[in-house]
């Protein structure tokens, strides 16, 4: 079962990826507003966690989808 918090950008220098789900800053998914992104993982909660200075979560799959689905992360008109 993956486990899911929300972190600010400003953040993701302290991100250890061999310990989440996402493999690079290149594979994160960002907010529409580009404040802040989401990882995740399925183990035991990464040790840098305990690092970052403010994050939401932690959040399960069932509870992150209607997070994402907001404005705030799914942009209503996307361009084609």
């Amino acid at each position: 079962m993956n486990t899911y918090i929300i972190i600010n950008i400003t953040e993701i220098g302290l991100v250890d990826f061999n310990e989440v789900l996402e493999t690079s800053q290149s594979t994160i998914r960002i907010s529409v507003d580009g404040t802040q992104t989401v990882l995740k993982w399925n183990s035991s909660e990464p040790s840098f966690v305990a690092s970052l200075s403010s994050y939401d979560g932690p959040y399960t799959h069932s509870e992150i989808l209607p997070i994402m689905a907001t404005a705030a992360w799914t942009d209503p008109n996307p361009m084609e």
